[in-house]
């Protein structure tokens, strides 16, 4: 199973599109405090859908906690920096997959924590900021997915 990780989330609808990703590729789906919405906004049950019942959400109080209940082997930090393409992983079950949030994407200290194996990135045309947090998520997701053969899909 792969396990998506958020660091500190603002906007609602970006959370809501992951947990209905989570949902239907069988991810985990791990937030990190603060979060820039509550769980009561309209924007995150609008995104989220009747999907919220099928994924398995955990919310953590701070990265250190989240890094202890996850037991991380491999942790991929996607950034605009990263020296790899997403393609260039060959994911494995457990790997975790670390975003940033919206407005300013992973902390200089987060990409060097220990954990973190690799940054990876999502390649773009030059001169462009960057994806949409829950648009990046679903292509990383997808691509590790791919590659450990749509484990659990139906037809």
């Amino acid at each position: 199973m792969l396990r998506i990780l958020f660091h500190t989330p603002e906007i609602p609808g970006n959370t809501g599109n992951a947990i209905r990703l989570a949902a239907v590729t069988g991810a985990e789906l791990h937030l990190v405090e603060p979060l820039g919405f509550d769980f009561g906004s309209a924007h995150l049950r609008r995104a989220g859908l009747d999907y919220h019942d099928l994924a398995v959400l955990t919310v953590h109080p701070d990265l250190e906690t989240a890094w202890a209940a996850l037991a991380p082997e491999r942790v991929f930090a996607f950034t605009t920096d990263g020296e790899l393409a997403h393609t260039d992983v060959a994911y494995r079950p457990g790997d975790v997959l670390l975003f940033g949030r919206e407005s300013v994407g992973l902390p200089a200290e987060v990409k060097a924590d220990p954990h973190v194996t690799a940054r990876v990135r999502i390649p773009m045309l030059p001169a462009r900021r960057s994806l949409n947090l829950a648009n990046s998520a679903s292509i990383a997701v997808y691509e590790a997915w791919r590659q450990l053969g749509f484990a659990g899909a139906g037809r």
